[in-house]
């Protein structure tokens, strides 16, 4: 009886034991799917980054990992072939097809290493010769590139393309022959340059007051004094002699103010000329202040007159040579001034000091 007892427990004690191994065997597999997938994850990540330290690394910890499951596997090996009498056929396959595919891994994860180190260089580092001469090689491919050296056809159209997209970005389109010299290959034309514009800008107009009249319409000045405009000094007794046919006929005292508008429109002149020739706000005669520095550095400051015309029709004259219109110009002791064709001269004097 007690042997028939240990002869029908012997194969349930078997089938135990191997229903146990199965499922460490495949615990043991899970596991190592699951290590092989996270490794081959790793190595996708570190072939896409381009950092040497961190391929280095990556080397490093696939060393380490190789070692770590040398040693597993070298563990796992004693331990089944520790229980290797206890084991069935089938659970023999299946290791010998797990230890196959352990094998393949394993060389293929060489492989990726060997082919890895030989991109960076012998034993995974990188040589600074090597490095050198990549960079030589990249910066003689640019400098290629940029004066379309080599005569290939990838070289022109990239100096087309650059061409194009300069003149795109520079604005609006260009014109018909610019057209043809880009496509041609040559440089567009550059646009002329710009000329100096010596006409008036309006900042006059801008800054201008309008004086009302009695009837309720106004009448805008075209002339604003200049921030430097100043009394003459009373030292300095500026008058202005009106001469007609030779013969004195008005004196003025140029001191009561620092500005005299002179023109036909006598609401807002204060040198009233009514000859049909001159325009009704002709031209100012403004005293500024300017300063000059002498032989020793110093400023000297001084109150002088100038004359300007107001973009007249008929224009002024000074000492019977006409003026620019819109330009200051300095006036002397015993300059003699016409506006229009009137026959009226206006002769500016500094009475001499006592």
């Amino acid at each position: 009886m007690g042997s028939d007892g240990s002869d029908r427990e012997a194969p349930r004690r078997r089938r135990t034991d191997e229903k146990r191994d199965e499922k460490r065997d495949g615990e043991r597999h899970r596991d190592r799917r699951r290590d092989r997938r996270d490794e081959d994850r790793g190595d996708r990540r570190s072939d896409k980054r381009g950092d040497d330290n961190y391929e280095r690394r990556s080397r490093g910890d696939d060393r380490d990992d190789r070692d770590r499951h040398g040693r597993h596997g070298r563990d796992r090996r004693d331990h089944d072939r520790r229980r290797s009498r206890s084991r069935s056929p089938d659970s023999r396959k299946r290791q010998r097809r797990d230890d196959s595919q352990e094998r393949d891994h394993s060389a293929r994860r060489e492989r990726r290493r060997h082919s890895r180190d030989g991109r960076d260089g012998r034993d995974g580092r990188d040589d600074p010769a090597d490095r050198d001469d990549n960079d030589d090689r990249r910066r003689q491919r640019r400098k290629d590139d940029a004066i379309g050296g080599g005569g290939g056809s990838s070289s022109g159209e990239g100096k087309e393309k650059r061409a194009i997209q300069s003149a795109r970005q520079s604005g609006p389109l260009p014109d018909q022959e610019a057209s043809f010299a880009m496509a041609e290959g040559g440089e567009p034309p550059k646009p002329p340059k710009e000329q100096p514009n010596w006409g008036t800008t309006g900042a006059l107009a801008a800054a201008s007051n309008a004086v009302a009249q009695a009837d309720g319409s106004s009448i805008t000045l075209k002339y604003h004094e200049p921030p430097e405009a100043r009394k003459p000094s009373p030292r300095d007794q500026w008058k202005l002699f009106v001469f007609k046919e030779g013969a004195i006929i008005d004196t003025i005292d140029l001191g009561a103010r620092s500005c005299w508008l002179a023109g036909r429109d006598e609401a807002v002149v204060d040198l009233l000329a009514a000859h049909p020739s001159i325009s009704k706000q002709h031209a100012v005669l403004q005293f500024r202040y300017v300063e000059k520095r002498n032989e020793f550095g110093d400023r000297i400051g001084r109150v002088k007159p100038y004359l300007l015309d107001l973009a007249s029709a008929n224009g002024t004259k000074l000492n019977h040579d006409e003026v620019a219109t819109q330009r200051y110009v300095e006036l002397q002791d015993k300059d003699l001034v016409q506006f229009g064709h009137s026959a009226r001269e206006y002769v500016l004097v500094l009475a001499p000091r006592a």
